[in-house]
């Protein structure tokens, strides 16, 4: 029974990786194809075009990196596999965190209502911030991916060097950088983006009860343009913030110090921590017009083969 729930478990993963993995490529393919016939992009399509490809990126090497610690799980620790897939992993996971935020601040700043001049600064010059504040991303990224190598590296020198003795275990010395270096390395990391996207989640939903308030005090129709646009964004984000919470506890946690590659539930955690990055495309694709009306045009490609098939056959 218990290896019935792991296959099923695994293979529900496999899935849920792979219907991300053909999202997010869709994401990337749409608005890559606008980059080149235009030679620009709106700051939302520039941030969802970076989400899709990191995201993208991500679940492929999550998926051959669990594959590969789940059939080598002795050796994983021992070999330089973990060194390359925890710095691509560490990488693209925070990119993909800050992509994200930046998303919600863009919502936020272009939909809410509000007359103070930080924020009517802000709102006059997103479109030159957007560029910066994901090369700004890449930036953090990377001095986060070269800080989880520090550690990373002591334990695998320590496995290389064979230096436990007494009562240093393998384990021992996992868990205690797990403990000390690796968890407070995560808080610090994941809780600035997330403050930022609570913040803006708040901001936007202050925004929305005083526009609802106001049309109301002026007897107006509560869903004109700007309530819908509120109510689209705050959907989306309202949907993701669930996912987003989730993925960070998980990745906070850690699969590897708290679940063994043989455990029970080890899949099952994993399927959690990539839950967002697979399930939020699609929120992202249904909120966007251009994204949608792309999907309705691949649907659309078998009855319009069909009908121009019919006409060029012979009667």
């Amino acid at each position: 029974m218990v290896e019935l729930f792991t296959v099923f478990a695994m293979v529900l993963y496999v899935l849920l990786c792979f219907l991300g993995i053909m999202a997010n490529g869709f994401i990337v393919v749409v608005l890559g194809k606008e980059y080149v016939r235009c030679h620009r992009l709106s700051p939302c399509n520039m941030i969802l075009i970076s989400l899709g490809a990191s995201r993208f990126c991500m679940l492929w090497v999550g998926m051959i990196q669990n594959f590969y610690y789940f059939l080598h799980h002795l050796q994983y620790s021992k070999e330089l596999a973990q060194q390359y897939f925890g710095m691509y992993w560490i990488f693209l996971n925070t990119t993909t965190f800050w992509f994200t935020t930046w998303l919600s601040v863009l919502f936020c700043v272009k939909i809410a209502n509000f007359t103070h001049p930080i924020f009517l600064w802000l709102k006059w010059r997103v479109k030159a911030l957007v560029p910066w504040l994901l090369l700004v991303s890449l930036l953090i990224s990377f001095i986060v991916t070269m800080l989880f190598f520090v550690g990373n590296n002591t334990l695998y020198q320590a496995f290389l060097q064979g230096t436990f003795s007494g009562n240093i275990t393998s384990y021992g010395l996992t868990r205690k950088l797990e403990i000390h270096y690796f968890l407070p390395l995560k808080l610090i990391t994941l809780s600035i983006p997330c403050s930022l996207f609570v913040a803006s989640v708040v901001l936007l939903i202050t925004s929305l009860q005083r526009h609802s308030w106001r049309m109301q005090h002026n007897a107006n129709s509560a869903q004109d343009a700007s309530t819908q646009a509120h109510t689209r964004a705050l959907k989306s984000l309202v949907s993701f913030l669930i996912l987003y919470a989730l993925s960070s506890l998980f990745i906070i946690t850690d699969v590897a110090a708290f679940s063994g590659s043989q455990g029970t539930w080890y899949w099952p955690w994993q399927i959690v921590v990539y839950l967002c990055s697979s399930i939020h495309p699609f929120i992202l694709i249904l909120a966007n017009s251009q994204l949608v009306g792309a999907v309705m045009k691949l649907l659309l490609l078998p009855k319009t083969f069909w009908n121009n098939k019919r006409m060029s056959s012979p009667i």
